[in-house]
């Protein structure tokens, strides 16, 4: 199954007060449900790309398994709407995800409903805290740099965020692009786990805010390491700190904010900024 993650769109163009009909490339958006044992668990706008490495990684950052070969085997089907991404998983994890399932379900059938939905949204998060991992003030400038090398679908579309994991000795080690900001994390933290790649190697480096989830999905990829280029929310600045993650944000140029564990960026004097 193959759909282009890119498409033409005839528009209007104004510029210096004249007005051209031409075209220009958009991403494409598409409903990709993630099936486990038969039943739809989640839908998703996402671009339709990388898709064996969202199944893998949205598998393993909400915590459905534990490792990829835990997954028995993938299949992507065209539905025309949108695609169904069926995931079979091994008996052990596919008994952990029925039980899973029916804790969530509630009495009336209602899906992730109540106290146990908002149980599940606010999940414990590893601790990534006794991961060794520093950084220097220019690994941080430096990742974000080559990060914004490394998008073809936004450079094309000016439309999509992507997610990186930099290693100091290597640079950027992969790149996923989407869509959506916690889809690519996911096809990042997917195509990391099918190569092997460990997560606590390096840092996760991303184009958009820093949300709770992103970094919940961080400390299940492993890292230590958060940077990205908008600000971070306090719900998560709050969860990275309790999980002993370093989250940098508002990358500029040559200038971030670290706003947990500074202790991790060993280049240069910390000092206040108003």
């Amino acid at each position: 199954m193959t759909r282009t993650p890119l498409a033409r769109v005839r528009r209007h163009a104004h510029r210096d007060s004249i007005t051209l009909a031409s075209e220009r490339i958009v991403p494409e958006e598409t409903p990709v449900a993630l099936s486990y044992a038969g039943t739809t668990h989640a839908v998703m706008m996402a671009s339709p790309a990388d898709l064996e490495d969202f199944a893998v990684g949205f598998s393993l950052t909400e915590g459905i398994v534990g490792s990829p070969e835990e997954i028995e085997s993938i299949e992507i089907e065209d539905m025309g709407a949108g695609l169904d991404i069926r995931i079979r998983l091994k008996d052990e994890a596919n008994r952990r995800f029925e039980a899973r399932r029916r804790r969530l379900a509630g009495p009336v059938g209602c899906g992730l409903c109540g106290i146990e939905s908002i149980e599940e949204a606010m999940r414990a998060v590893p601790n990534v805290r006794d991961c060794g991992l520093t950084l220097s003030a220019s690994d941080i400038i430096r990742s974000v740099r080559l990060l914004s090398r490394l998008q073809p679908m936004h450079r094309q579309t000016g439309a999509v965020h992507a997610a990186a994991f930099y290693m100091p000795a290597a640079g950027i080690l992969e790149v996923r692009e989407d869509v959506g900001r916690h889809n690519a994390l996911d096809k990042l933290a997917g195509v990391l786990a099918r190569r092997g790649a460990a997560g606590e190697e390096g840092a996760v480096v991303v184009t958009s805010r820093v949300s709770v989830e992103m970094v919940q999905k961080t400390a299940a990829l492993g890292s230590a390491f958060i940077i990205a280029v908008s600000a971070p929310t306090a719900l998560a600045v709050r969860t990275a700190n309790a999980a002993g993650m370093c989250l940098v944000a508002v990358v500029r140029g040559n200038e971030f904010d670290i706003f947990t564990h500074p202790e991790r960026v060993i280049e240069g004097e910390a000092r206040h900024v108003a």
